[in-house]
């Protein structure tokens, strides 16, 4: 790898030439380098066969009566549902009651993930002492900790963003931390031969070579938290959401509205993994950019 990204930072003093193969360019920033392309560009549409098949079989099966069940109901039926979900405002109130505890749970997760990873990664007398009963965490079911959020905090939405929270934390603070211990030996000593100081090598190298581990945690804390609201909602029921909606269609046995809630999850799914990707290549670009110049 070439030299150029580290720069001798000012006042340092003249040190003797430094010759250094780091390897190659990380994958992740030589994507970043390639000509960004348009958003729809890059959507493959072929992804689109398998939901219209299954939706013109579902609609072939319940016009043709071929399952006489009240389990069984047709997309008019769905598209009805959605239709007077929208109308009522119901959908609205629902999603954006989930959504709203997503993103307290996301954010509070991932900051307490970013800062907890952080000092394992850093501090090696963090890790000998933390690091065993944080290994240990990982391994409890964030679902067993229901009872006792329940017990501590109720059954509103504090009990519900702390367990969001937690959610989001894990992944967070493990790939932090990960990332930051598998930043190349190479890249240090570089900075060291060019007399960098303990801040600058940790702004100008270990996080940036460590960026795309931590940018994998956050994605997965955004994935977690997500599917967390879900179960959250329906385990801790009080309160409106989308996983209500769920509940209350499973309770007055009408599939069109658990459809509906199902259908919901999957598009909301969908757009924020889309939006998390999104952003990353947006932020990898510009890191790409700057660093060029």
């Amino acid at each position: 790898m070439s030299l150029a990204p580290f720069k001798r930072p000012a006042g340092s003093k003249q040190s003797a030439d430094v010759s250094c193969d780091c390897g190659n360019v990380p994958a992740a920033f030589q994507r970043a380098a390639r000509p960004r392309r348009p958003l729809f560009a890059r959507v493959d549409r072929r992804g689109a066969i398998l939901p219209i098949v299954a939706i013109a079989i579902w609609w072939a099966v319940s016009e043709a009566h071929l399952i006489k069940s009240g389990l069984l109901v047709s997309p008019a039926q769905v598209l009805a549902t959605a239709w007077q979900q929208i109308v009522s405002g119901a959908l609205f109130k629902a999603l954006s009651a989930s959504l709203a505890r997503e993103a307290s749970g996301f954010v509070i997760g991932t900051l307490g993930g970013l800062l907890l990873g952080s000092v394992l990664g850093f501090s090696r007398l963090a890790t000998r002492m933390i690091g065993p009963s944080f290994d240990t965490f990982k391994q409890i079911s964030l679902f067993a900790w229901i009872p006792l959020i329940s017990v501590w905090f109720g059954l509103g939405d504090a009990a519900k963003v702390v367990f969001l929270s937690l959610a989001a934390l894990l992944p967070v603070a493990a790939h932090t931390c990960d990332g930051i211990h598998a930043v190349p030996r190479a890249y240090i000593e570089v900075a060291r031969a060019f007399r960098y100081s303990r801040w600058q090598l940790i702004r100008a190298v270990i996080l940036p070579a460590a960026l795309p581990s931590i940018f994998t945690g956050i994605y997965l804390a955004l994935i977690y938290s997500w599917l967390a609201t879900l179960g959250a909602e329906y385990l801790l029921v009080a309160g409106s959401g989308i996983g209500n909606t769920l509940i209350d269609g499973s309770e007055q046995f009408r599939m069109d509205l658990v459809l509906f809630g199902v259908i919901v999850v999957g598009v909301t799914g969908w757009a924020l993994n889309a939006l998390a990707r999104a952003l990353e290549r947006a932020i990898f670009a510009r890191r790409s950019q700057v660093a060029a110049r």
